[in-house]
């Protein structure tokens, strides 16, 4: 197996930099495209061969150094009890809303084995698929991000519904996240029991919140997550985008690598928090517009910031943009890797 990756993670020494891109299976690959048009998104994340043939299209074609399962996070509220669907233009709505204690005493405890199975079936069949080429990554939305969208009902800008509760009824919010907490972790156990080699945690929403609040609500759960697994040598990545004022926080709550968005330095962070754990990331999703040598360029400036030694895993700093060019997403690979080798002589 290529283990650059899981060996990065670990803050090992690896003969050039992983890179791998978050959504790196989806709709920028026509490939991805073909499977889609013949399905809606949430059967294909429950079909397990669906789920594994696109969970695997990336690696050939990119050439990247880990696959990512192909999933969403609010399959956890839905085991739950809440009714999802994916609306075309709108994106998640989940029914009915969390709004009261009520709601969330309805919700029900998840047993993944049961619950997830087409998830654990998935992982199951892109392990054999990948037949030890590179490790399977499996991932989880964290209790703040999946709270948001329970809340709230569906995506949105202001998050004033969850914000309202979180001022007025922190209690109730409370209840939610810890009944959340028990599930995502529960996941991510099955997940590497399923045969997941690394597992990420998509604190999307973290930055939404004020220093206080986030301690509270966000990190102090991902803690509870991060501390009570059960993983034995796996690596797990924690992502809280927009979270900069938490870094140090990040760093000391068990998980091996922190991943970084676009709007910081990964080079201060490095000096800042790069001898406790691996950084992943952090190139802004919309340079790969780019041409390939502007592509190879920031990709130069991001490796020569990071400097020398391990503990880098190259990724985005959010997401593979849809409309991304294939052939610029694979000059990100082969830019990594060229680039990065005279690093790690």
């Amino acid at each position: 197996m290529n283990e650059r990756f899981l060996r990065a993670c670990r803050r090992q020494p690896v003969d050039c930099t992983p890179v791998w891109i978050m959504r790196q299976a989806g709709r920028y690959l026509p490939e991805y495209r073909k499977v889609r048009a013949a399905s809606d998104f949430l059967t294909m994340c429950k079909t397990p061969s669906l789920a594994a043939e696109v969970s695997l299209q990336p690696v050939d074609i990119l050439g990247v150094d880990a696959a990512i399962i192909f999933s969403d996070i609010l399959v956890i509220p839905e085991a739950m009890g809440m009714g999802l669907e994916m609306v075309e233009g709108q994106g998640p709505l989940l029914s009915p809303p969390i709004r009261k204690p009520g709601d969330i005493s309805s919700l029900h405890a998840v047993d993944p084995e049961k619950d997830l199975r087409f998830l654990l079936d998935a992982i199951e069949g892109t392990k054999r698929g990948l037949n030890g080429k590179v490790p399977l990554i499996g991932f989880t939305g964290s209790p703040w991000t999946l709270a948001s969208y329970m809340v709230e009902g569906r995506g949105t800008r202001d998050f004033a519904t969850i914000k309202e509760m979180m001022i007025d009824e922190p209690s109730t919010l409370t209840l939610l996240l810890e009944k959340l907490t028990t599930a995502v972790r529960l996941s991510l156990e099955a997940q590497i029991g399923a045969g997941a080699d690394a597992v990420q945690i998509f604190d999307t929403w973290g930055g939404i919140l004020d220093p206080d609040h986030y301690r509270q609500f966000s990190l102090d759960p991902l803690f509870s997550v991060i501390s009570k697994m059960q993983r034995g040598n796996t690596p797990v990545i924690v992502f809280s985008k927009g979270a900069h004022h938490a870094l140090k926080d990040l760093a000391s709550i068990g998980a091996d690598v922190v991943g970084l968005d676009w709007m910081v330095d990964i080079g201060e962070v490095r000096g800042l928090i790069g001898d406790k754990v691996a950084l992943q990331g952090n190139l802004d999703p919309s340079f790969l517009y780019g041409s390939p040598e502007s592509i190879r360029a920031s990709v130069r400036s991001i490796l020569k910031k990071f400097g020398r030694g391990p503990g880098h895993v190259f990724n985005l700093g959010h997401g593979i943009l849809p409309d991304t060019p294939v052939d610029h997403a694979r000059a990100l690979v082969r830019a990594v890797h060229e680039e990065s080798a005279p690093y790690h002589v």
